[in-house]
């Protein structure tokens, strides 16, 4: 029972807990998107007599590869994340107690695997944010606000509940970070080689997570720089070169290897296999395809347009510049080279991602493929308002607050409705679409049952059952249910009673986060 009040009394454990919770309560049971449930059947593939891609959903997914056998172009990282529930979920689909149910969406299978992987994934990275914030020099105080932030203040509460790569690919960047700082700050080769394995391991889940071993030897760098011992560095880059590059080799090499036994070479990536097929089938393509989007309309667009831009979808980014420019000088060295690495990453993202033919990141909330750099540059901010509160002064802390709660309702309300809702809609809707206001406009109407009478359906959102099932309902798994049909009624109620509960235990808990911080600030004023 000590050891209990003690856990209970731990801002550390209050933090993994609240992360569990949260991500309990925002699930749909569903995978989110095409893509994951694609990468979920490549670990399906590992360990049954499936293929990766069915026949009948190619050119749309899959690419052909060795001997003509349909690969999927997605790699292996989050495959193998998968895996171990992947086998749990199978088994449990199977048992006779779901027998009247199987069949539906969301399926038993998919339901395990989302909840079981979001969790895990997000108490860990609650878990390793709190490290590194405490490791930058933040007080209790911000570090919890920090994590509060990243978790629920940002995109990465829309990917707890839609599990694309991004999340796990944050988590891994932040383990990395971590580690590597703190041999910089110890000596510890150990740490060196944990942090760098985790940023190698990223390889395999996309392999432009490259630039992230690159900014974590940025991050290093400037810290060095920030403290003026450049000339001290020899030693320790001798080091990093001995442990961290041959770690980030074995990781190049496996991903080289997975590239080689799908499409039968060792050199190149699926975006030139998918150029090629996809030039077979569709000569009209542009030349350089999938490469012909104009640099500046792929640069500029996750920054201004309202469908994508990330300081819509990520509002903190703005509060991270305002508090940089305005004290940046009582930065400690740590905090500098983070802030300035993050947004160096931020800008890496989006110029790599510029000319890709869907630089956009398609079907998704907000621009997926910088949405972890942006949640990095973004999610710093509270914390540094929290720990500079009385320099910045009043007018920046309230604009802060302010930025903090609108950013909040607007990752709520990412969750509120299956994603595609508003990509059907822009159908039938003129462009540029302010999604995000969309997005508000679509809850209300919801709410009140005027979807139709506000225009707010069309053709595209009842095409399919199986999407407008997923679209006219919350998007949480009790009304999922509920909304299926088929599921019975004593399941839906446990469905509800469950989630209810796991509200309240997510409210008390945050309450008790908040009185164990507030204590421990008065003692730290005492003392």
């Amino acid at each position: 029972m000590l050891a209990l009040t003690r856990k209970f009394n731990s801002p550390a454990f209050l933090l993994a807990l609240i992360a569990a919770l949260g991500t309990f309560v925002v699930q749909s049971g569903e995978l989110g998107s095409s893509d994951t449930t694609h990468r979920l059947q490549v670990a399906h593939s590992f360990w049954t007599s499936e293929p990766p891609v069915f026949p009948q959903e190619y050119p749309e997914f899959g690419l052909h590869g060795r001997g003509g056998k349909l690969q999927s172009w997605y790699g292996m990282g989050q495959s193998l994340l998968m895996l171990p529930v992947d086998i749990v979920g199978t088994y449990m689909e199977r048992l006779p107690f779901f027998a009247r149910y199987n069949g539906n969406d969301p399926a038993v299978r998919s339901i395990v695997v989302s909840y079981s992987t979001n969790i895990v994934v997000n108490v860990l990275t609650a878990m390793i944010a709190f490290r590194f914030l405490r490791q930058l020099g933040f007080n209790l105080r911000p570090a919890v606000t920090g994590v509060l932030a990243l978790l629920f203040c940002t995109t990465h509460l829309h990917y707890s509940q839609n599990m694309m790569e991004n999340n796990y690919i944050m988590l891994l960047t932040l383990v990395g970070f971590s580690f590597q700082f703190e041999w910089r700050c110890t000596g510890n080769r150990r740490s060196l080689l944990i942090g760098s394995a985790a940023l190698g391991l990223n390889l395999l889940t996309r392999l432009t997570t490259a630039v992230d071993l690159l900014a974590a030897a940025v991050f290093l760098s400037l810290f060095l720089l920030f403290h003026q011992r450049g000339a001290s560095s020899r030693t320790p880059l001798r080091t990093y070169i001995k442990i961290a590059i041959p770690v980030y080799a074995i990781f190049g090499l496996i991903d080289r290897l997975y590239q080689y036994h799908r499409f039968g070479s060792f050199t190149n990536t699926y975006i030139t296999i998918f150029a090629q097929e996809y030039h077979r089938l569709d000569p009209s393509l542009p030349p350089d395809y999938p490469w012909e989007t104009p640099f500046h309309v792929g640069f500029l667009g996750p920054l201004i347009t309202p469908e994508k831009s990330i300081l819509l979808f990520d509002p903190l980014l703005v509060l991270a510049i305002l508090i940089t420019i305005f004290c940046w000088k009582r930065f400690s060295p740590g905090i500098k080279a983070f802030v300035v690495t993050a947004f160096l990453l931020l800008l890496a993202y989006i110029s790599f991602y510029a000319k890709y033919t869907v630089w956009s990141g398609d079907f998704a909330w907000g621009d997926r493929y910088v949405s972890t750099a942006a949640e990095l540059a973004a999610f710093i901010s509270v914390p540094l308002l929290f720990q500079y509160r009385l320099q910045l002064g009043r007018p920046v802390w309230s604009a802060g607050v302010a930025i903090i709660v609108i950013s909040t309702l607007i990752q709520i309300a990412s969750l509120a409705f299956w994603l595609p809702l508003e990509i059907y809609q822009m159908e039938t809707l003129s462009h540029p679409t302010f999604v995000i206001a969309l997005r508000f406009k679509n809850i209300a109407a919801f709410a009140l049952g005027k979807m139709d009478q506000w225009g707010l359906t069309n053709h595209a959102m009842t095409e399919d059952d199986w999407d407008y099932v997923h679209i006219t309902t919350w998007n949480f798994l009790p009304f999922l249910l509920r909304r299926v049909g088929e599921a019975p009624a004593w399941m839906v109620r446990i469905a509800f009673t469950v989630w209810d509960i796991s509200i309240v235990a997510f409210a008390a808990t945050l309450w008790r986060l908040t009185r164990q911080v507030c204590l421990n600030a008065k003692i730290r004023n005492v003392h």
